[in-house]
């Protein structure tokens, strides 16, 4: 093999950071060394990675491609050594977990005191995008999702399953009434999402089958924020029980629609990259959180 690792590394190192300087900084080289790497390399491929310009760098066609190969060389690397190291002091090293901000908030920042007891040597690394995450582009090790799956370049394992209920404040309902029917909720403010419009669908019976597609007054694509909206008094919401779980233990978020209510629940999943193998303290992460999640139901 002509490339060597260390190649490889800053050549990744360069495409993240977006400049040689930053990426000579992070890896603590000279700039010139970093580019002498990099010029190494790109003359024993006897291709173009990167044009450069005035202002940055852009990726060519091939340097696409090379990059693809280059960050599952040294994910394949790192997952030899963390095994290695597995084997002598147990789950080892950063572990990179992305989720929406309510599943992050509500379901996984609980957990984390009693996983790192577990597994002090594991250093994580909590992040939250609303929309779906690219694993590889983000350096994301696993990333939790909320319904149902839809990409198949990513391993997915299931967690669980969060139930939907229609909830409001007390004082809400003290101020504005109780909905009896589903007609009655026109006379309601709604909170709902701007996107996705699914999720404004509210699984109540209705004699042809169907749910009903609500409009919403106020909207928002964060469910926490909404969550807050409807502990703040400003209406009537369709939330998981992930993120309601406590609100309704202590009232703060009373059920409506109980009995008229389907029960639908949300699937969870971590996914990530398929050919990446799944490293101890990826592995070590979902055990535990699976655990917990059967341990302590969302439902409950």
């Amino acid at each position: 093999m002509k490339t060597t690792l260390d190649e490889l590394l800053m050549f990744v190192t360069v495409v993240d950071a977006g400049t040689i300087s930053a990426a000579a900084e992070q890896l603590d080289v000279t700039v010139s060394a970093a580019s002498r790497t990099l010029a190494r390399l790109e003359q024993k491929l006897q291709t173009t990675l990167l044009n450069r310009t005035t202002r940055r760098l852009i990726l060519t066609d091939e340097g696409t491609t090379f990059l693809q190969h280059a960050r599952g060389i040294l994910a394949s690397v790192d997952a030899a050594e963390e095994q290695m190291a597995a084997r002598r002091d147990g789950p080892a090293g950063r572990l990179r977990v992305d989720a929406a901000t309510p599943f992050m908030l509500h379901a996984i920042v609980p957990l984390v005191e009693g996983f790192r007891a577990q597994y002090p040597n594991v250093e994580l690394e909590l992040n939250s995008n609303e929309g779906i995450t690219d694993l590889i582009e983000q350096r994301t090790d696993v990333a939790l999702r909320i319904g149902a799956l839809k990409d198949s370049t990513l391993h997915a394992r299931a967690l669980g399953s969060s139930k939907v209920r229609i909830l409001a404040s007390p004082g809400y309902l003290q101020q504005h009434g109780t909905p009896k029917t589903i007609a009655d909720l026109k006379k309601h403010v709604l909170l709902g999402f701007s996107k996705p419009e699914a999720l404004n669908e509210w699984p109540l019976r209705q004699p042809d089958g169907d749910a009903v597609q609500i409009t919403p007054h106020i909207l928002s694509q964060n469910g926490e924020t909404l969550r807050h909206l409807a502990l703040a008094g400003q209406g009537i919401v369709c939330l998981s029980d992930f993120m309601t779980r406590e609100d309704r233990r202590a009232g703060a978020l009373v059920e409506v629609f109980a009995k008229q209510l389907v029960d639908v629940r949300q699937s969870i999943h971590a996914v990530y990259y398929r050919n990446t193998a799944l490293a101890s303290r990826i592995s070590c992460f979902l055990d535990f959180v699976a655990q917990e999640f059967r341990a302590r139901p969302f439902d409950q």
